[in-house]
């Protein structure tokens, strides 16, 4: 049987980064929800071009549209083992929809890791963030910085802080996330399947915690 884990965790948490390496070490396919709309906005899917009548208008992009790129991308060869899901499902509707899908693929969810951090923590690493105007290379004031304040070690370029980067809004972002995600939370902790991830440690830490943590759910 198919294995199929949904990965939850608010911006700045590491979560994809931790899907990533989780993909390449159970060997399983990373299905970003954000790249998949990416792409089928790229390539003018007629998916792709729903969405995005949805999205210039400022609109949020029905569920059965999401549902149908999530759909094409499980009937790729790559998923036949399995996937990861990040970015979906988002609320309880689109689970229920989820669960009934995967059911055509003879899977279901097996595990849902959560990856959770206090809201100052992963405030501060996202609105730490510089990016280089130039080349857009990007420094962290704590992590990563520049050797010389706000220029660019490599082209010299200004930094600057994108929008999305500044504490004010990257502080709504994550309430808004924290909110809209609460019910899908609980109504995964309900089914039994949800773990939670200390996302305050080390990336490295983090990665051993969860692979512990869906090995052990396994056995």
């Amino acid at each position: 049987m198919a294995t199929f884990i949904v990965l939850l965790g608010p911006p700045g948490v590491g979560k994809g980064t931790q899907a990533k390496i989780l993909a390449n070490t159970k060997k399983l396919a990373h299905i970003s929800s954000g790249d998949l709309f990416r792409e089928n906005i790229k390539n003018q899917t007629e998916l792709g071009k729903h969405a995005k009548s949805f999205i210039d208008k400022g609109e949020l992009v029905p569920d059965g549209v999401t549902i149908g790129m999530i759909r094409e991308r499980l009937n790729r060869a790559d998923c036949k083992p399995g996937a990861i899901l990040d970015g979906f499902p988002r609320t309880p509707v689109q689970a229920v929809a989820l669960e009934k899908m995967l059911a055509e693929f003879k899977g279901q969810v097996n595990v849902v890791p959560y990856i959770s951090a206090p809201e100052a923590v992963v405030v501060g690493r996202i609105s730490g963030r510089w990016t280089c105007r130039l080349n857009g290379h990007i420094y962290h004031q704590m992590f990563n910085p520049p050797k010389q304040t706000g220029v660019c070690d490599i082209d010299s370029s200004e930094l600057y802080q994108r929008e999305d980067d500044k504490v004010e809004t990257v502080t709504i972002r994550i309430r808004v996330y924290l909110e809209q995600t609460i019910p899908l939370v609980e109504y995964y902790r309900k089914s039994g399947k949800l773990i939670e991830i200390n996302g305050e440690q080390a990336v490295e830490q983090v990665s051993k915690d969860l692979y512990s943590a869906i090995k052990n759910h396994f056995m």
